[in-house]
């Protein structure tokens, strides 16, 4: 995508509100690998599918900062609820402060550790699942998370292209094998249906059937 491009859909769409510009310059400035925030135009995706959803129950499996949990919560139905899973207990008292000052502290559930230890223990069903954790274990994720998703429901997976090296399948990075084999393993999966949106590094929309 051209400079040029990118400018005019930021120019066009609707503009990010200050409390996670802040966000989102706070990331850069104080955590490594910073480039693992949303960011605006994905943040305002991901806010616009969950207000179409209007999901009563959320997880994401990988908070970092708390951006997109932000945007996902926002489109929660009245008395809804977004579980949001982080290995890294550093990051914890940072997003909190933000789902605080965003108005959302009491709609999301901040739960620190492995997604593989925590997720079978969530007795409860979900309308949105969205997996941004360790490409490494997208299979793992998706292994945990697909019976806890309701009939009709929505799995988004973050980074399926993963910088166009999911198009090398005779890569040995194990990141990139992750993603690969996540992709393969949707294709070949029943009672789905999905599409890639080749949008920033690539959204994975899938719908249980």
């Amino acid at each position: 995508m051209s400079i040029t491009l990118e400018q005019y859909l930021n120019d066009h769409s609707t503009q990010c509100d200050p409390l996670l510009e802040e966000l989102y310059r706070e990331t850069h400035i104080r955590f490594i690998n910073p480039n693992m925030v949303s960011g605006h135009m994905q943040g305002l995706l991901l806010e616009m599918i969950s207000k179409m959803i209007q999901p009563g129950s959320v997880l994401e499996i990988g908070t970092f900062t708390g951006y997109s949990a932000i945007c996902l919560a926002r489109g929660l139905k009245e008395g809804g609820k977004l579980v949001t899973v982080e290995l890294n207990d550093e990051l914890e008292s940072f997003s909190h402060r933000y789902f605080e000052r965003a108005g959302l502290s009491d709609r999301i559930e901040q739960i620190t550790g492995r997604a593989q230890d925590i997720i079978p223990e969530l007795n409860r069903m979900f309308d949105l699942v969205f997996i941004d954790g360790d490409k490494r274990e997208y299979c793992d994720y998706f292994g945990l998370v697909k019976e806890k998703v309701r009939k009709g429901g929505f799995i988004l997976a973050d980074n399926v292209l993963w910088g166009g090296k999911a198009l090398d399948k005779s890569s040995r990075d194990p990141q990139t094998r992750g993603i690969i084999e996540f992709n393969e393993m949707i294709k070949k999966e029943p009672g789905l249906e999905n599409f890639i949106l080749p949008f920033r590094d690539g959204l994975m929309i899938i719908r249980k059937l």
